[in-house]
């Protein structure tokens, strides 16, 4: 039994960062849309919304500054003024600096949790947009004219017409495979083991990223007197890592990092997570795209997973606003226009295939262990600080500013 089928301009799949935000950025835009969210926000499951912390480049700052959510975000945020590089075993290092680049931050650190909670509260006061959670579609049909979306919620079924089904459902998107979308994947054979500890001596806003024969770990500033980190070990040490007691772990983390920051304590709850290079092979079907980690997965080397999401964002409703004057003398708007899915698949194409080859060419120059392969390593740390212009390059991509930019990511409202 179907209940009243709502008809909508946008129905997006997933509610977690990147979903959100897609519909608050749309939202002046005064489109009827409904966001579909699998998980409840307050659930233990919920991936998008828990303890781990991410960073926020410069673009997605600019973002949530337009959106009118920035002063929110960044009272729980703490800023990057530095990022220092390392290789273990390596005496070298490099370093990016804020003030160098002219910009208060290199980027900013939240905890997702906190995050999340600035995004409901801003989606709970808006009146153009329609929630469903907890809510699961499971059934799509695509047509000429419009999408339908079979979705079950409180153990009935309901159908959402719409004329764009947006798929921010992350990299295990069930939505994309009803799209008819498929997806090439690559396990690093590595997993995440993600939390936060203690410094004897604070980080000042300092961000660290240090190559290890595992893998990279990166030590981040967040809100108080805590370091988030994002230690990359082997999957077939994961578990064994993950079930240390807590002065064995720190033993651990501590060897790897060293002491650059004195000793660590406190070690928070902690979690693991697979690593897997994802790319869809195409970015949209009939009335219907791919947002977020359902278009790409990143390894969390250089922490742009999120941000590029956030770039997907900014374009997709670039490319809505801009057909929607185009369209401003039709009778009705519509936002899945064969225009609209060919411009945005066409924008993001570039972006994204740069980044992933940038974040897995990392990962495999700095996880070989190759004489060769040192020696380049060596060359390049070198380099990095002294050729002119090198460092401003590799910081203008670090902050999302490089390449054509979206309205939202050069802080230019939507309206």
């Amino acid at each position: 039994m179907h209940d009243a089928e709502p008809v909508y301009d946008i129905v997006i799949a997933g509610g977690g960062m990147i979903g959100s935000s897609l519909a608050l950025a749309l939202a002046p835009l005064g489109l009827r849309i409904a966001v579909v969210e699998a998980v409840a926000r307050r659930d233990s499951q919920q991936p998008s919304f828990d303890d781990r912390s991410t960073a926020l480049s410069r673009s997605t700052q600019r973002m949530f500054e337009a959106m009118g959510l920035w002063d929110e975000v960044k009272a729980a945020s703490a800023p990057i003024k530095h990022i220092h590089v390392s290789d273990k075993g390596r005496f070298g290092f490099s370093h990016l600096d804020a003030a160098e680049q002219g910009v208060a931050a290199l980027g900013y650190v939240v905890i997702n949790r906190v995050l999340g909670e600035v995004l409901q509260s801003h989606l709970d006061r808006t009146d153009t947009v329609d929630q469903f959670c907890p809510a699961r579609i499971n059934a799509l049909s695509l047509g000429p004219d419009q999408a339908v979306a079979t979705m079950a919620i409180d153990g009935r079924e309901r159908r959402l017409k719409c004329k764009l089904l947006v798929a921010a459902d992350g990299a295990n998107s069930s939505v994309r495979d009803m799209m008819g979308i498929s997806v090439q994947k690559r396990s690093y054979n590595q997993r995440a083991v993600v939390g936060n500890l203690r410094t004897e001596r604070p980080l000042d806003h300092r961000a660290y990223e240090r190559f290890t024969p595992q893998g990279p770990l990166a030590i981040l500033p967040i809100a108080g007197e805590r370091a988030g980190f994002i230690w990359t070990v082997a999957a077939r040490d994961a578990e064994r890592v993950l079930g240390l007691n807590d002065d064995d772990f720190i033993a651990e983390i501590q060897a790897e990092f060293g002491l650059r920051l004195g000793k660590f304590s406190r070690v928070g709850r902690r979690a693991g997570y697979p690593l897997v290079l994802s790319k869809a092979v195409r970015l949209s079907a009939t009335r219907s795209v791919l947002i977020g980690n359902a278009a790409h997965g990143l390894h969390p080397v250089s922490a742009q997973g999120l941000n590029l999401g956030m770039r997907d964002v900014a374009a997709l409703c670039d490319c809505i606003l801009d057909q929607r004057k185009a369209d401003s003398n039709a009778d009705e708007f519509d936002p899945g226009t064969e225009a609209v899915l060919r411009r945005y698949a066409q924008w993001r194409r570039a972006d994204q295939k740069k980044l992933l080859r940038f974040t897995d060419g990392l990962v495999h120059l700095f996880g070989s262990t190759r004489p060769g392969v040192r020696t380049l390593r060596n060359i390049g740390m070198i380099g990095f600080d002294l050729i002119p212009g090198v460092r401003g390059l590799f910081a203008k991509h670090t902050m999302g500013l490089a390449g054509e930019l979206p309205r939202l990511s050069r802080g230019v409202p939507i309206r």
